[in-house]
């Protein structure tokens, strides 16, 4: 057999050394076993891999490797250059490499070594030649020696061997596997392995592991891998990578130097480092002399041909080196990236990190704003804050909104960018808005404030008219003489938070300023020209009563009046009040110009006028008896809104004024609200037919059914709020309702009855009521339905089974505790003060959760399962007695006078 390599010659030299020198063969032996189990321990693919790609690189083309596993052996092909005499002089040396030329890790060197950490027998199949490594083939060898039985290298003796490579590779590594090999596990962490190689070694293609093919593929500087990719940037001393995730770059945690595969440097850099460094022998630590910092050139050029939102990833977290060498790294990188120019300013131009600041949080429409104003600043995609410690460790200032203030003092812009600027500044401000309080603020008048506090925000509207214009058509902000207001331009409500005040019209009209010059000169033309100029824009503006005194002019004679003693031209409400109304009427001139919605909103009437006020005080506002309903209130309203003017009303007109009430959107939600002033107002003192509106009840009120007569009325639905109910306000009430009760002409039944009687007995307790104002009735209401002469008010829940309902009074139920309340109020007795008695049995002591049928009767009512001791009976029967005389009577349950319950096991009634 040809032998091209001479390996019989290197075989019988390394031989003959050997038994002249049996401590060669120790060493040699020795040498081997350190390598395996130390210097190139778990990197058997990639040693095999990274010869692979040096036969690629010297062939010239993109190298192939396929990895399979048949007949208990490994198989590892490739392409490229194949076997030739320099290598096998590397291999079978065990200390030396073939390595010559740029780009190569280094062939047959002694990474090769790491085959023996799986099997003491290779072969190296190549088209130029095959050779076996075999250390049951050397121990043979030394057979009938000195050294026969010494332990013996598995890769220093070879012999050739007739094995071609596998079709299509032209060298391929088979190493025989034991029994203890697990094929499955080993291909599976090839796998793995094959993705980190294909990134580590651009001459290799693609890598197959049995029947997974993994594919490296590029396009620009995007490398893909299967379903993986990364975006790669080729510096002087390294080559960076970084993941991708849809188009998007992010960091790795944590990993190690590659130069090119990987070492046992540990880095916590942010992007996969394959960097050209020297390192030590076994390519697991760096060389003493290798300058790691070196690799870090060009890394800031990296980041810049990143899109801009994630060039940030690029920055080393905060945090503690891996070791002295990762944190050289580190350094050399933050330097990099310090004084390069990469990092996104918001006017679009890229900066340079140490002359640049940070406005943390900085919205985009911000940063268009101020972007050509501060031109230092970071592009607001990368001014969050959870980016603040990375742009600092690359040396940009943060800056705050103080400084942003600062810088803007003397600014000259037009009143809509400003408000364009709080807006943004809005967004940002949240808690630090005392840090903006020197930001400029333009005013109605041209003038610009510096800062907020002491400035007012205008109404909400653009249509109200310059008080000063005398032109009809003129429209704009109005510039109140009472008041600095802010450009409408510019409102934001930041400015409110800054100190300004935010004026609503309603606020506006009701400020202390306007209320002293209109009690200073209520005739001033100009002032009620500013005032109704506001409410033209904002008609339906809360507005305080004293506005008005403010005088307008009246239709006959011109002469002055206040606007609340006037009515419009044509006003509904003329024709329901009294004849000797104290209303005139307002000059047609100005309603032409202002509007009605204006003067009515001032108070000139149209139908009913309102009054309202935010956070009234007291009885304040001129309405007719409104101490009596303020005395009534439990809490005070926040608002108070009310019909002005109801005692003005004809008596006999009340049914078209109730119409008029009903029809108006503003009133007719007053008439749904009973505790308010109008609703309140009209169930006492308006009269229709002889009865106040408390004593009638709306159609659909069912719950008075009978106690009250129905208000025939188109809108008597409409306002149920003014009509009377089953609740007692005051004692005439409480007489109607006694004397319907007791009626016997109308139909009430029992549960409108009962509610009557709560609502009656809690008016007494309440103190609405006095028992010396009241009249007994003469008749009783009872739980049959009928009227009695004679009753009692039932006050225990277990007697009312054993009661004549014709003779028995009620409250609702839950309410016993008012059952003294109404039998004072009734004069009658409680059935408790007129009956004694108790079960005629003492039953048969139990609980209730020993009776089955008491969980079940829980279940039916889903309710808890009372607790506690009970006496049980076949029947519960009681006796009553009342005076002389007893009865007997069966009932479900029954509360003996020791609190005991006793209870009927045929009712199955859960009570107590």
């Amino acid at each position: 057999m040809p032998d091209p390599f001479g390996v019989d010659r290197l075989r019988d030299a390394i031989l003959q050394s050997w038994l002249a020198s049996p401590t060669r063969l120790h060493e040699d032996t020795a040498a081997e076993s350190d390598l395996v189990g130390v210097g190139y321990r778990d990197r058997l693919l990639t040693e095999l891999v990274a010869n692979a790609a040096d036969a690629a690189t010297e062939a010239g083309a993109a190298g192939r490797v396929a990895v399979w596993i048949d007949d208990e052996a490994l198989h590892v092909a490739n392409t490229g250059a194949p076997l030739d005499r320099s290598g096998v002089q590397a291999l079978t040396a065990l200390r030396s490499s073939s390595k010559s030329g740029e780009g190569l890790v280094g062939r047959f060197g002694v990474g090769f070594s790491a085959v023996a950490a799986l099997t003491d027998h290779v072969q190296i199949r190549s088209r130029t030649g095959s050779i076996e490594f075999s250390a049951e083939r050397t121990r043979e060898q030394l057979a009938g020696t000195d050294l026969a039985g010494d332990p013996v290298p598995t890769l220093r003796l070879a012999w050739l061997i007739d094995a071609p490579p596998a079709s299509g590779f032209d060298t391929e590594v088979v190493l025989r596997l034991d029994g203890a090999a697990d094929a499955e596990t080993m291909l599976t962490e090839f796998c793995t392995e094959s993705v980190e190689l294909l990134l580590e070694l651009p001459a290799i293609e693609t890598i197959s592991v049995g029947s997974t093919t993994f594919t490296r593929t590029r396009d620009g500087d995007v490398v893909t891998i299967g379903a993986q990719q990364w975006r790669e940037y080729v510096a002087p001393h390294a080559r960076w990578l970084l993941p991708l995730r849809g188009e998007h770059v992010t960091a790795v945690a944590t990993g190690v130097l590659r130069a090119p595969t990987r070492t046992d440097v540990e880095l916590t850099v942010p992007a996969i480092c394959i960097g050209d460094v020297r390192l030590t022998a076994d390519r697991r630590g760096l060389h003493p002399d290798a300058e790691i910092d070196t690799l870090a050139t060009g890394y800031a050029e990296f980041a810049a041909a990143l899109s801009p939102s994630d060039r940030l990833v690029l920055i080393p977290s905060p945090g503690f080196a891996a070791g002295h060498d990762d944190d050289r790294l580190r350094t050399a990188l933050i330097e990099e990236l310090s004084v390069g120019r990469w990092l996104p300013g918001a006017d679009g131009d890229d900066l340079i990190p140490s002359r640049s600041e940070v406005l943390v949080d900085l919205t985009p429409g911000l940063a268009a704003l101020i972007g050509e104003i501060i031109t230092t600043l970071v592009h607001p995609d990368l001014s969050e804050r959870s980016a603040l410690s990375q742009l600092r460790s690359v040396g940009v200032t943060e800056i705050g909104l103080a400084e942003i203030a600062a810088r803007l003092t003397g600014l000259e812009r037009e009143p809509r960018w400003w408000g364009k600027l709080y807006a943004e500044l809005s967004m940002l401000a949240q808690g630090q808005v005392d840090e903006l309080g020197a930001l400029p603020v333009p005013l109605v008048d041209g003038r610009t404030m510096p800062g907020a506090r002491g400035t007012v925000l205008p109404p909400y509207t653009s249509d109200a008219i310059d008080a000063g214009s005398e032109d009809d058509d003129a429209t704009g902000p109005v510039a109140p003489s009472w008041l600095p207001t802010v450009h409408p331009d510019a409102v934001h409500d930041l400015l409110e938070r800054l100190g300004a005040r935010r004026i609503s019209v309603g606020e506006m009209l009701a400020d202390p300023a306007l209320q002293s010059e209109v009690e200073s000169d209520p005739e001033s033309e100009q002032l009620a020209r500013s005032v109704l100029g506001l409410l033209r824009g904002a008609p339906d503006s809360p507005v305080p009563g004293w506005l008005g005194s403010l005088a307008l002019p009246t239709m006959d004679d011109g002469d002055l009046r206040p606007a609340d003693e006037l009515l419009l031209p044509d006003s509904p409400l003329a024709a329901v009040l009294v004849d000797d109304s104290p209303f005139g009427v307002v000059s047609p001139e100005w309603v032409q110009r202002y509007g009605a919605a204006s003067l009515r909103a001032l108070g000139v009437g149209w139908d009913f006028t309102l009054t309202r006020e935010e956070y009234p005080t007291g009885p304040e506002h001129d309405l007719p008896d409104e101490s009596q309903w303020w005395d009534t209130l439990v809490d005070v309203p926040q608002t108070l809104i009310a019909v002005r003017d109801l005692d003005l009303v004809d008596p006999d007109k009340w049914p078209q004024a109730l119409s008029l009430l009903a029809e108006s959107p503003d009133v007719a939600v007053l008439l749904t609200e009973r505790r308010g002033y109008t609703a309140w107002w009209l169930r006492h003192y308006a009269v229709i037919d002889g009865v106040r509106l408390g004593g009638w009840r709306a159609p659909s009120d069912t719950a008075a059914s009978g106690l009250l007569d129905p208000l025939d009325h188109p809108h008597a639905d409409n306002v149920a709020g003014a009509l009377g109910s089953t609740e007692v306000e005051d004692t005439e009430q409480a007489r109607m309702m006694l004397s319907h009760l007791a009626d016997a002409r109308r139909s009430i039944t029992p549960s409108v009855a009962a509610s009557a009687h709560t609502e009656l007995a809690r008016a007494l307790r309440d103190g609405r009521v006095h028992l010396d104002d009241l009249e007994p009735p003469e008749g009783f209401r009872t739980l049959a339905g009928t009227v009695a002469t004679e009753a009692v008010v039932l006050d225990a829940p277990w007697m009312v089974a054993a009661l004549d309902p014709a003779l028995t009074v009620s409250v609702m139920p839950g309410e016993f505790a008012l059952a003294t309340n109404l039998a004072d109020l009734l004069d009658i007795p409680t059935a408790t003060e007129e009956f004694v008695g108790g079960p005629v049995d003492a039953g048969l002591e139990s609980t209730w959760d020993a009776q089955p049928w008491a969980l079940r009767s829980a279940l039916s009512q889903n309710r808890e399962l009372p607790v506690g001791p009970i006496r049980v009976h076949s029947q519960l029967v009681v006796e009553l007695r009342r005076g002389g005389s007893s009865v007997e009577h069966r009932v479900p349950w029954w509360r003996d006078e020791g609190g005991l319950t006793h209870v009927d096991a045929e009712s199955g009634v859960i009570a107590g």
